[in-house]
């Protein structure tokens, strides 16, 4: 784990670097750093796995002894320093930085050995830093033995994890933080059973330094947004209860041959008015002809059409949102099915075919649309697939179309023998609806379109994949349930349900129970009761003045706000209760709110048993809701936002889509999905022996024999460029301009995501590249870089950022592989600053399966540790977190078992601070 040192410090820090880096240079020693520093033999010749057992058996924490465990008051070794350290950084280090010649004005001489109690233990470990990957002593300065470089590297490491404890016992940090939006959103979902995203204008949340949105630092409440919670509390309450009447269900049955009448009718009547005009002409040769519908300016064909089987007319299936004009009107009891007939809707791939459906569809319930269709022929190829979208067209500025079908249909009845497909989709899920459809009448002149639709979209990627349907139904609200499970779920079956007074006092104090994560007080529940008495004279039923009073509960700190703690404030460092442990374990796994489980096993003091909590991990792990974790953790770690917003040049890449755009985003979520269900190895992230794609990105990367949306772990050549997450299309397009490369943000992003060794921030007044120079723009991106860095101001952060970013060249800004670029034979090749060749992202990956692979697993421990904590981490933690990744080390690098490790530490376990 790496601590960021005051900035100025650490800018000199690593001009400094450039310095002497500069000298080894100049003086032309031939002796490579790498051997001196790393001890790790050339790795260019051996399989990738091969090369991974090499580092292990170098790693550090896959060798160190377990930290004693004990109450004596750790002491610094100052006896050690001056006997055994001091002298060989009077050998290695005094004569560029000591009394004599202290370059840059930096003194390791008079640097404090006591890190328990001093003031230079940032420094220290920028010293550890440097020692341990290498970086000093630089070529040409004083050699570092072996032997030496790993008594300092020990003698540091102890230090430093007894100073992170002293720090931590007399620091602290709290946790003590609002849910974020998403997990506000989840855990509305579990604690009401509500589907739709009530969220969305809730303000978004603010993302650290660090890269997390789960921050404690971040996360505080404005009044304003306490009024805005209080809204969407109210609402949500209100979308998953229901009246006492159960509504009448809206039917909607529409037939291809009713919906293709007037269009074939309009056909004919064109077909005449072109028939009667040559007559006409032929009558009357030197009248100026008429302008008809004939065969060479007949309306072109539209790419979903109607057809009559018995003649084997055609016409295009066209739809306009002008008055409602083909808007259905529904029923309110069940239509006939009708027997299939002569005429059909075909839709072919890609395209859409719209049902309109009025203004009259509910806000609750479920909306059942069934589909009688098959394939055209059984002779096309793979069955299509068929999506169900919603949407409305309220004018020419206001619309909205989305798809609201989570899977697509697979089409596999012939054309003979018709099936009917089903959606169910829950009403309160659509978002959003047509704003107007309330308060406007269908068919009003002059004013904007209250009218919603369903649109059928033909998703298969097959050009000869048409499907074929001849009758759609929509019903609407259904409830195969009455009342539903949701509003059940609220209001109880009772005894006191003929009083009032009981019965809400039972809902209510059970409801606060699970929404304020563990035992109310008799008060606690009075005050709730108090604002109940006050609402029900002025609300139309029982059912509404439980509403309001349920909105305040859920408006409550205690709701709001995560791990809030009534222990003594004199206290800095406590154990968490189990209530507390249930939030935070809750919150990690499922960025949501303890289930009953959860909160039962606390309320007997179990959960913070070590066997009972290793139990539940596994159990939440096993649990769907888990995938919560994967997603918001994967997407803040590597730092996804980018990849949402980068604007790829369509006309540089014309094969960008839709569908590949979401698997790039899918493809590191769906990677660490596999790996944490298979427990691999974390040096897995940095290469695997395979991919985890579906059939797009396959496709992209040339992959053959991978069918379907479906994502799925494919083995791959050993020839091939991908493998672990460096060479994911969507991470190194998110870090490109979205037309070429971009080497600098690529080789950020590596050591901010995936070290967590972020460079030095760039010193003020630095000039940018210029592309407007004719010089400039013949040079490749490599060459651009290397002319940049050599101003003096952009040293220090390019030697370190510069060799990272060269290595992925090959990769063009879509993530495919090249090997030319504008013409000229692209060079991957670049020196790290110990003089060690990377060649392209192949050596990167050898490089740091030989010689970091602590650093990552310090960095994947530190990332994880802050995502389970919501806060950032401190010196204080740095003790923890190397525990942490010395058992992860020892125990296999397993991805399970370091989400295990973190809830089992003392990190995870304790506060750190009063709350």
């Amino acid at each position: 784990m790496n601590i960021r040192l005051e900035e100025p410090k650490k800018t000199v820090l690593y001009m400094v670097l450039v310095v002497t880096l500069l000298l080894g240079a100049v003086v032309g020693s031939s002796t490579s750093s790498l051997v001196k520093a790393e001890g790790v033999a050339s790795t260019d010749k051996l399989p990738l796995e091969q090369v991974k057992a090499e580092g292990m058996r170098a790693s550090r924490l896959r060798n160190a002894k377990p930290a004693k465990n004990g109450f004596e008051t750790p002491r610094p070794s100052l006896a050690v320093f001056r006997t055994d350290i001091e002298p060989v950084l009077r050998r290695a280090c005094y004569e560029c930085h000591g009394p004599e010649n202290a370059e840059a004005d930096i003194r390791v001489d008079t640097l404090n050995p006591n890190l328990l109690h001093g003031n230079d233990v940032s420094w220290w470990l920028e010293v550890s830093s440097a020692i341990s990957n290498g970086e000093m002593p630089p070529e040409g300065a004083p050699d570092l033995a072996d032997e030496d470089r790993k008594m300092i590297i020990e003698w540091l490491s102890s230090e430093v994890q007894k100073a992170s404890q002293v720090r931590r016992l007399e620091q602290g940090r709290s946790s003590f933080r609002r849910m974020t939006r998403y997990e506000y959103r989840y855990v509305l979902q579990d604690l009401l059973g509500l589907k739709l995203d009530l969220t969305g204008n809730l303000p978004p949340d603010p993302i650290s330094v660090d890269g997390f949105m789960n921050s404690s630092d971040m996360l505080q409440m404005t009044g304003k947004q306490y009024a805005e919670y209080l809204e969407v509390n109210r609402r949500a309450l209100n979308h998953v209860t229901v009246g006492s009447k159960r509504p009448d269900v809206l039917y909607w049955g529409v037939s291809a041959e009713r919906a293709s009448a007037s269009l074939f009718a309009e056909l004919e009547r064109s077909k005449d008015a072109a028939e009667s005009d040559k007559q006409s002409a032929r009558a009357n040769p030197k009248a100026k002809q008429r302008r008809g519908r004939g065969a060479s300016d007949a309306p072109r064909s539209e790419p979903a059409y109607y057809k009559d089987t018995e003649t084997g007319k055609t016409v295009p299936a066209k739809w306009s949102y002008a008055g409602a004009v083909h808007a259905w009107a529904p029923t309110t009891s069940r239509p006939e099915v009708p027997e299939p007939g002569n005429f059909i809707a075909v839709l072919p791939t890609k395209q859409r075919l719209v049902v309109e459906l009025g203004n009259r569809l509910p806000d609750k319930g479920i909306m059942r649309v069934r589909v009688r269709a098959s394939q055209v022929s059984a002779d096309q190829g793979p069955a299509p697939k068929l999506a169900l979208e919603f949407g409305w067209q309220g004018d020419q500025d206001q619309r909205a179309a989305f798809r609201v079908s989570k899977q697509v249909m697979v089409v596999d009845a012939s054309a003979e023998e018709p099936m009917f497909y089903q959606w169910d989709i829950p009403l309160s899920e659509i978002s959003p609806r047509n704003p107007v459809r309330k308060s406007v009448a269908l068919g009003t002149i002059g004013e904007t379109s209250p009218s919603e639709y369903i649109r059928l979209f033909n998703a298969s990627s097959d050009q000869s994949a048409d499907i074929q349907f001849d009758y759609v139904e929509v019903s609407a609200p259904v409830y195969d349930l009455w009342p539903p499970e949701t509003h059940s779920a609220i209001f109880i079956d009772s005894e006191d349900c003929v009083n009032e007074e009981s019965y809400a006092k039972e809902i209510v104090s059970r409801f606060m129970r699970r929404a304020w994560r563990g035992e109310v007080t008799e008060s606690e529940i009075e005050r709730q009761l108090e604002l109940f008495a006050r609402v029900r004279p002025i609300c139309d039923d029982f059912e509404q003045a439980i509403v309001e009073t349920l909105a305040a509960v859920l408006s409550s700190p205690r709701f709001l706000y995560l791990v809030p703690s009534e222990h003594s404030q004199t206290q800095t460092s406590r154990t968490l209760d189990d209530y507390e442990l249930a939030t935070r374990l809750s919150i990690f796994l499922w960025c949501s709110t303890p289930d009953d489980e959860l909160l039962d096993l606390a309320a007997e003091g179990k959960l913070s048993r070590p066997d009972t909590l290793v139990r539940q991990t596994q159990r939440m792990l096993a649990d769907p809701r888990h995938e919560r974790f994967t997603k918001h953790f994967v997407q803040q770690w590597l730092n996804m936002a980018p990849l949402e917003f980068v604007r790829i040049s369509r006309r540089d890449y014309p094969q960008y889509d839709d569908a590949l755009k979401q698997a790039m985003q899918r493809e590191p979520v769906e990677l660490f999905e596999q790996m944490l269900q298979d427990d691999s190895s974390v040096l897995e992230f940095v290469h695997s022996d395979y991919a985890v794609v579906n059939e797009r990105l396959a496709e992209h990367y040339g992959i053959e024999g991978v069918h379907g949306d479906e994502f799925r772990k494919v083995s791959l050549n050993p020839e091939s460029t991908r493998g672990g997450l460096l060479t994911q299309a969507g991470l190194l397009a998110m870090n490109s301009d979205g037309k070429n490369s971009h080497p600098l943000k690529r080789g950020m992003w590596l050591l901010e995501s995936i070290l967590n060794d972020p460079p030095p921030p760039p010193p003020p007044a630095v000039p940018e590249i210029d592309l407007a120079d004719p010089a400039i723009m013949k040079m490749t991106p490599k060459q651009q870089m290397e002319d940049h860095r050599n101003h003096a101001a952009c040293m220090s952060c390019h030697v370190k950022i510069d060799p990272w970013g060269i290595a992925f060249e090959n990769f063009d800004a879509l993530g495919m592989w090249r090997t030319e670029s504008f013409g000229k034979t692209i060079d991957a090749s670049s020196l790290l600053y110990n003089e060690h060749e990377l060649e392209g992202v192949d050596g990167v990956k050898r490089f740091l399966l030989a010689n970091r692979q602590d650093q990552f697993a310090l960095a994947i421990v530190h990332k994880m540790a802050t995502f389970a904590l919501g806060r950032p981490l401190t010196f204080g933690d740095r003790a923890d977190v190397e525990r942490i990744a010395s058992q992860l080390r020892q125990s296999g690098d397993g991805l399970q078992t370091l989400v295990r490790l973190i809830v089992q530490s003392d990190l995870f376990r304790e506060s750190g601070v009063h709350e």
